[in-house]
């Protein structure tokens, strides 16, 4: 009796139902390694007034917020929230005030979205040295690590001091324009990129005063640890652990193929100029927000900043997990548990 031979559809179901069991495996054993791992005491802290920051043109930010509010008013905190948002919180006291001053008599800011919003946040946050704690509604998550499942759950730990606390190094650029300086704060990078003319661009870069190359291409990335993972991560850049005091340098499409990414030490001073050619065109863009154009004879400055974001995790909280589930790694193996330490 002859065997039966699979079928391309049967085969591509079995292997589909191979991975869903093995991404349930991976999910079961991560549960179990997070339950035994110890906490990171955050100390002695009292969050007594909590700013709430979100986007609330998203209904799930919006849901999100209002569950927070409910859930901290019962537990005796002061809130604030950004004012003009259209956030209706009926008779709940909440104090409103403009988005300059959120973070500004806060104790602990809860970001509710996607990285974006988290971003913003903890550059508002650091300038006040407020901590930040993350919940989810967005996309990828690398930042905002809290899914609306655990979202009151993780709140109450922030609460009683069991989360973890992470010190997150910034980057300052600063630029003079029009005989004035102008400057930003990045927690992901500052990035120089081609303007609407599509040109490719020639940027020279400084580190420490010293020439390094002049790059031709798209533009270029001067990265945190943190935003390793983020733009520079698609242009090829390599992926540094948070922890680690170190600024990447990658740069955008280069047309010469041996530009390769830089990892430079965290107290280095970078420099880029671009060179002068006909209708070149780009913009000084931090964290995704436009700072100024860059013209031909204007020297970017890209630094560590002298601020720290504080992170808030919670417990058991595994950076590798992370890694693991955005960016799909170990799907399709054989064994489907990792094998422990």
């Amino acid at each position: 009796m002859g065997h039966r031979i699979a079928t391309a559809p049967r085969r591509s179901q079995a292997a589909l139902l191979c991975r869903e069991a093995q991404d349930c495996a991976l999910a079961r054993h991560d549960a179990a390694v997070l339950k035994d791992q110890p906490l990171m005491d955050t100390g002695n802290v009292s969050f007594s007034t909590i700013a709430l920051a979100g986007r609330p043109s998203d209904p799930r930010v919006t849901e999100a917020m209002l569950a927070l509010v409910r859930h901290l008013l019962e537990r005796g905190r002061e809130l604030r929230a950004v004012a003009g948002t259209g956030i209706d919180f009926g008779a709940m006291p909440v104090d409103l005030v403009p988005e300059p001053e959120l973070a500004r008599g806060a104790d602990l800011l809860v970001a509710v979205g996607g990285d974006g919003t988290m971003l913003h946040a903890a550059r508002m946050a650091a300038a006040q040295d407020v901590p930040v704690l993350g919940v989810n509604r967005g996309r990828l998550g690398f930042l905002a690590d809290i899914g609306p499942d655990r979202m009151l759950e993780s709140v109450d730990d922030a609460l009683e001091g069991r989360c973890q606390v992470e010190k997150r190094m910034l980057l300052e650029a600063s630029l003079q324009v029009g005989g004035r300086l102008v400057g930003c704060v990045a927690l992901n990078d500052v990035v120089v990129a081609k303007g609407e003319s599509g040109r490719m661009l020639d940027l020279r870069t400084w580190l420490d005063g010293t020439y390094v190359n002049t790059h031709g291409g798209d533009g270029f990335i001067v990265s945190t640890s943190t935003g390793s993972t983020a733009y520079a991560l698609s242009c090829g850049g390599p992926i540094v652990h948070p922890g680690l005091a170190a600024i990447v340098l990658v740069p955008i499409c280069p047309h010469t193929l041996s530009d390769r990414p830089i990892v430079v030490g965290a107290d280095s001073v970078v420099e880029i100029e671009i060179a002068d050619r006909h209708e070149t065109r780009a913009m000084v863009v931090c964290d995704g927000m436009v700072l100024s154009e860059l013209e031909p004879g204007e020297r970017l400055r890209v630094a560590r900043a002298p601020l720290q974001a504080t992170l808030l995790h919670p417990p058991g909280h595994d950076y590798y997990r992370i890694l693991r589930s955005k960016l799909h790694w170990g799907r399709g193996v054989r064994d489907a548990q990792p094998p422990v330490a």
